[in-house]
């Protein structure tokens, strides 16, 4: 089975996770540092611009947003996290949604992890990878702004990032991903498709 991404809709916004829809079916989520490009990557992928919605301030997406693929798939934009100029309370708020939605959710079959090619493998990362791997749910890593550096140099971050991948998610995999550009955009849906249609 293939999925149609161009097809996605915007299905539901939530501020936490016992209020999304029915656990039913197939979702992957997209998580990733403030400003790490969920929202561009979700519409390249799609093929929407304005699918989810994109800014240049940080921490734009606050709530846990759902998209219907059709056929009981879905794609999940998650808040982002880390530097976000919000208030403290909130963004401890944000992380306690995140880590309860990754926790309780049955039809999650995957998460796509975003980082800046620029400044991959943050601490926060480091955490998410790790929570992934103890509880065995597939990762996959989009090195995004890959358009930012010359071929060389996002060549040897790639590298690196997957030479570092054992000590935190063996199982994790990763590529370049540029909005922009559209490097990257079939290798993601192809990861997605297999994970959204694996049961």
């Amino acid at each position: 089975m293939t999925i149609d991404f161009r097809q996605a809709a915007f299905l539901i916004s939530v501020p936490k996770a016992d209020l999304a829809p029915p656990d039913e079916g197939a979702e992957v989520a997209f998580a990733g540092r403030s400003n790490a490009g969920k929202s561009s990557a979700l519409n390249s992928i799609t093929e929407q611009r304005g699918l989810a919605r994109t800014s240049k301030t940080p921490g734009r997406t606050q709530q846990i947003n759902f998209f219907d693929l059709g056929g009981n798939h879905r794609l999940v934009d998650l808040p982002g996290f880390g530097y976000a100029r919000v208030p403290q309370a909130m963004k401890e708020q944000w992380q306690r949604n995140l880590a309860e939605y990754l926790h309780i959710r049955q039809s999650l079959r995957g998460l796509i992890l975003l980082m800046d090619c620029r400044h991959p493998l943050t601490d926060y990362d480091q955490k998410i990878l790790t929570w992934c791997a103890d509880v065995g749910l597939a990762t996959h890593i989009l090195l995004t702004k890959s358009d930012k550096l010359k071929r060389g140099p996002a060549g040897n971050n790639l590298l690196a990032v997957r030479s570092r991948l054992p000590e935190f998610h063996p199982e994790a995999s990763v590529q370049l991903f540029s909005a922009l550009k559209k490097t990257g955009v079939d290798e993601a849906r192809l990861v997605l498709s297999d994970w959204l249609c694996d049961r």
